[in-house]
């Protein structure tokens, strides 16, 4: 996962769609991320239906999935842990993320057989269970060609049969599947992924709908990060949920929001103009909200665009803060999305946008 991504078509999908529906309850869901220093024991998972734990490693030789020594005894308590608070919350193992060029390369290869797609799928299911996860979740950062988008098929289908077949033997209730994909062309092109197959084989698909400006792609001007609504130009949330309901084909009741619990700073050219698309002098990357917060200056809601931004002398940071997320959330309720998720849980402040979250969408 990069830290960072209307119902026109079910005519095209048939009622064997509904086969693999999703769980009734919406998903209020979150990452955690091994690489934060939020310890796994101070989650409130209270306010979540679902957490990822993030992430399982592909194997570049075996195609086997596997967790890091370094991360063995976190990742093998994190359902026992989180439920301590939350005895109803459901936890999903992920495997990937942003770990470009490399690890998309990595995934590409493994696909593109079906020895090595069986190597993976198995490898994935023992591990979720041994570790006692309720799911898996696919994080593929990108499939780009169409070879890609066939195996990627190929995979999610076999994977589907081995997760049904796996629980009908043991007995034991059916793995979730998910997958975090692009949450826009501004990403990753949506081309590349079949809608009604995804739809039909995991229970629901995180849209990444963040990062369509970071900071390092425009340096010279400061920008909405992640807009809800882009007034200026194509690419935004929005855009992002039509497109993938509209052209790729996914239904809007299977997906869910991504809401990035971080934002992205620049350098204000000049400290007196400081609002949305003020000229900078560069981009400096990424920031937690919990560090954008403890700045101290006073967040700008804008809503026309649906984000907020504060600065300080030449510092300025584009990011979501209570007022975007909480519309964010009654957007993603109001189109009936599936529910919505962040990354990354680490990044929050006291839980504040984790509770505006919640209380956005209710009960």
């Amino acid at each position: 996962m990069a830290i960072a991504s209307s119902k026109t078509l079910w005519f095209l999908i048939p009622t064997v769609l509904l086969h693999f529906s999703p769980a009734k309850a919406a998903i209020k869901g979150g990452y955690w991320y091994n690489g934060t220093s939020l310890a796994v024991a101070d989650i409130n998972s209270t306010l979540f239906t679902h957490l990822f734990c993030a992430f399982a490693d592909l194997d570049a030789t075996t195609s086997n999935v596997t967790i890091a020594s370094s991360n063995a005894a976190r990742f093998s308590t994190f359902t026992q842990t989180v439920q301590a608070k939350n005895p109803s919350v459901k936890t999903l193992l992920s495997i990937g993320g942003g770990g470009g060029s490399a690890l998309a390369a990595r995934f590409s290869n493994m696909a593109s057989q079906a020895a090595t797609r069986k190597a993976f799928i198995d490898s994935s299911i023992r591990l979720a269970r041994a570790n006692n996860f309720h799911g898996l979740d696919l994080d593929w950062e990108y499939p780009s060609s169409d070879a890609d988008k066939s195996n990627f098929v190929s995979l999610i289908k076999e994977w589907r049969a081995a997760v049904t077949q796996e629980s009908r033997s043991s007995g034991k209730q059916s793995l979730l599947l998910s997958a975090a994909v692009a949450g826009s062309d501004q990403i990753s092109p949506l081309q590349y992924y079949s809608g009604p197959d995804m739809a039909n084989n995991f229970d629901f698909i995180n849209l990444m709908t963040y990062d369509l400006f970071p900071s390092d792609a425009y340096p010279t001007s400061t920008q909405p990060p992640a807009p809800l609504y882009n007034p200026r130009g194509l690419f935004s949330v929005d855009q992002g949920v039509m497109t993938w309901n509209k052209t790729v084909g996914v239904p809007l009741g299977k997906m869910a929001l991504g809401l990035p619990f971080y934002g992205y700073k620049w350098t204000l050219a000049n400290s007196n103009s400081n609002g949305l698309f003020a000229a900078a002098s560069q981009g400096l990357g990424a920031v937690g909200y919990r560090d954008i917060k403890s700045v101290g200056a006073t967040p700008v809601y804008n809503s026309s665009f649906v984000t907020n931004y504060c600065s300080k002398g030449t510092d300025w940071y584009g990011y979501d803060d209570v007022q975007s997320v909480t519309a964010k959330v009654s957007y993603a309720k109001g189109q009936l999305l599936f529910g919505y998720f962040a990354w990354q849980v680490a990044g929050d402040n006291n839980w504040a946008l984790s509770t505006a979250a919640s209380q956005a969408w209710g009960a």
